[in-house]
């Protein structure tokens, strides 16, 4: 089977780490790097290798197919993934909250300014603003200082690579809304937001202070 182009073969290969991350978190559970379980290790690295193996008439690697259902995911999602598996398989530190958090609410407000105007609601479609817009990457470089300020390193290290790989066209698009963000990670950090919001005031109503009136004697 001949190699695809570095585009098409760059696509296929972000897919099979983000199936990868998702297959090792799936079998490990919520153990990094568990000592007990090297075998969904392995089982991960076979998953990834027969992610590769050529089916059908055409003889596509079975990632074609997904490729054709999924489309190509974001440099974010990509990134994401191999953060977690390296996590998962070299005992690295995991993500810290705060991190995660501004991560997925950065994540769930451009989902929400990109993808409602994109569908066609309203007259105005903010997908276009990832055409060489100055005023997009005027608020990247704003929203990555404001991070950096508060001492967050994910959020700007995102937004770096992905304009990297922006510039460097490693993607059929070259929209900087598709390096930035898909589908799949937009629906992600919006039911990430969903839960943790749900969760909080579960929280507060939970071990909120009663009050009882006392009756008149």
């Amino acid at each position: 089977m001949p190699l695809p182009p570095l585009v098409d073969f760059l696509a296929l290969l972000g897919i099979d780490l983000a199936l990868s991350a998702g297959c090792l978190r799936l079998l490990a559970g919520t153990e990094r790097a568990p000592k007990e379980k090297n075998w969904t290790k392995w089982a991960t690295a076979l998953f990834f290798i027969g992610m590769w193996l050529p089916v059908g008439p055409a003889h596509l690697p079975l990632l074609a197919y997904v490729r054709g259902i999924s489309s190509d995911l974001s440099i974010t999602l990509v990134a994401l993934a191999c953060l977690d598996l390296c996590a998962r398989c070299v005992v690295l530190p995991a993500i810290a909250g705060r991190e995660k958090t501004a991560l997925r609410i950065a994540l769930a407000l451009a989902a929400l300014f990109v993808y409602p105007t994109a569908l066609g609601w309203g007259d105005w479609d903010s997908y276009r603003s990832g055409w060489a817009s100055w005023g997009l990457w005027t608020a990247l470089l704003a929203v990555s200082f404001v991070a950096w300020f508060m001492g967050l390193s994910l959020l700007p290290s995102l937004v770096a690579l992905a304009l990297l790989a922006w510039s460097a066209g490693l993607m059929e698009s070259n929209n900087l809304w598709d390096y930035l963000v898909d589908p799949w990670l937009a629906a992600a950090a919006l039911f990430g937001c969903l839960k943790s919001g749900a969760r909080r005031l579960w929280t507060r109503q939970r071990f909120r202070p009663r009050t009882f009136l006392q009756s008149p004697h």
